[in-house]
């Protein structure tokens, strides 16, 4: 009997990646200007930014029913193995309720887990669930585990433009003016499982020295856990960019993985933001 880690695309990762780490991934629906794809299986990132640039209205991705949890769960049972479900924050979707509800009916084979969190604050969730396999912890060890260092993972990020919170009607039309005329770049993060705004900077290079400040003051990273960066849009030269010149400020000796931003969360911040997650020491 071995453990198995299934998760959702919003987790941003790919099926490439999914099938060199050994995990499913089940993907969401997005519905773009009336278009409904499948992330991951027939949009790819680079496409959906492209789109993205030219909608009217905010895409928006719909919940996983139960039926798509029960046959993946069904395959683990037939297989007779374990599996730990990390899904997209329960405050950001029902997909973590759709599959909850379905976890009594499997003899508790499997464990559906409330990341509270999502994009790359899930995916560390992911890849540190990987790595305590590999240390031969139990089912239940791991649950564990995990269940108490999801709170300690931050994910912030600085958004490039207000464009996209005006859309979501996060901010009114009369903030997104004022804000774009001075340059203001939000900084959001994920709290408590919400996506909140948490700070802002003028300009680019102030907001970024607001970000560093806010991992050192967070108590730093963890580097001993899986942390990295990310970056929205097709284009990763400004969070390297941000990197070069911070890394020392981050307390990071060596280099950092950067990912580039899945649509879950990049349908928020829009091209050309820029994010951090990490546990915290």
């Amino acid at each position: 009997m071995s453990i198995r880690i299934i998760t959702d695309s919003a987790s941003d990762i790919n099926k490439e990646e999914a099938k060199a780490l050994g995990i499913e991934i089940i993907s969401m629906e997005i519905n773009i200007a009336d278009n409904v794809y499948l992330d991951g299986d027939n949009i790819t990132r680079e496409d959906f930014y492209n789109k993205l640039e030219n909608v009217k209205a905010l895409p928006k991705t719909s919940q996983i029913n139960p039926y798509r949890f029960s046959e993946v769960f069904d395959r683990v049972i037939e297989n007779k193995d374990q599996a730990i479900v990390i899904l997209l924050s329960s405050k950001l979707s029902g997909t973590y309720q759709n599959a909850k509800m379905l976890e009594k009916q499997y003899d508790n084979k499997i464990y559906v887990l409330d990341s509270l969190n999502a994009a790359l604050g899930e995916k560390l969730l992911v890849l540190y669930a990987l790595e305590l396999i590999s240390q031969n912890k139990n089912f239940e060890e791991i649950i564990s585990i995990l269940e108490e260092e999801k709170k300690n993972i931050t994910f912030t990020a600085r958004l490039d433009t207000l464009k996209y919170l005006r859309m979501g009607g996060r901010i009114s039309a009369l903030v997104s003016f004022f804000g774009e005329t001075l340059n203001i770049k939000p900084i959001i993060g994920i709290v408590d499982g919400e996506v909140k705004m948490i700070g802002k900077g003028r300009g680019t290079q102030n907001s970024n020295k607001i970000i560093t400040k806010m991992v050192v003051e967070s108590g730093g990273i963890d580097e001993t856990k899986p942390y990295g960066m990310v970056y929205s849009g097709n284009d990763a030269s400004m969070v390297e960019s941000y990197f070069e010149n911070n890394k020392s400020a981050l307390g990071i000796e060596e280099g950092i993985n950067i990912y580039q931003l899945g649509c879950t969360i990049g349908t928020h911040i829009g091209p050309n933001g820029i994010g951090i997650a990490y546990f915290k020491k």
